[in-house]
This record gives C-alpha cells, sequence and structure tokens, in this order.
C-alpha cells in the first residue's frame, strides 16, 4: 500500500509527513527521493500504510490540504512505468537510422528536411 504526496515543502521531513499521515493511521514507512547530484528534496514522498481504508482516509482528507504552505497532491501511487531506467529487461538489438534493412538501394525517394 503506497500512497503518492506531491507538491511538497522541500522543508518537509519524513518525521514531519509521518506526524501528519498518523492522524490517518499506522504508517509503515515514509520515502522522501532526493536529487543524486544535490542531495536535495524532490517535492514529493510516498507514504506506506497499514492497510486500503487507512490510506483512502488520509488521500480523502490530505489531497487538496495546504500544508507548509503548498497545495498537496495525494493519491494512490501508481507502479512505476519501465522507461530508460528498467534495467531488468534485455538489451535491444536496436541499432537506431534505417534498422535492419539492407536494401541501400531505395535512396532515391525524396526527403524534406523542412
Amino acid at each position: 500500500m503506497s500512497i503518492y504526496v506531491g507538491n511538497l515543502s522541500y522543508n518537509a521531513t519524513q518525521e514531519d509527513l509521518t506526524s501528519v499521515f498518523e492522524e490517518y493511521g499506522k504508517v509503515n514507512r515514509v520515502t522522501l527521493p532526493t536529487d543524486r547530484e544535490t542531495g536535495r528534496p524532490r517535492g514529493f514522498a510516498f507514504v506506506e500504510m497499514s492497510s486500503e481504508t487507512e490510506e483512502d482516509a488520509a488521500i480523502e482528507a490530505l489531497d487538496g490540504a495546504e500544508w507548509m504552505g503548498r497545495e498537496l497532491r495525494v493519491n494512490k501511487a501508481r507502479p512505476r512505468q519501465g522507461g530508460s531506467r528498467d534495467r531488468t529487461s534485455a538489451p535491444s538489438d536496436n541499432r537506431g537510422g534505417w534498422g535492419d534493412s539492407q536494401d541501400r538501394g531505395s535512396r532515391d525517394r525524396e526527403f524534406s528536411r523542412w
């Protein structure tokens, strides 16, 4: 069970978030991602709660609420999409360019650059 919390103040801490979400149930974990290069918070967090009922109560109460001078966006976290960081799939054989085409004789086609 995980909740996405967006539009966070950069001053928010894990303890701050735990304190707010504990009003709606047991908080198992708070993850506050930071920028790899600067180490600064990225302005969002994930909160894991004990039950879906507790999650729903927190989402209902906190989505759109103002906290630390910011209007929070709170909703169920979605699974991460594959994208370029997905290192579990096999490497692609795509070499770009013309692909697997061995036919180089079709270059008489007209291509507009603009």
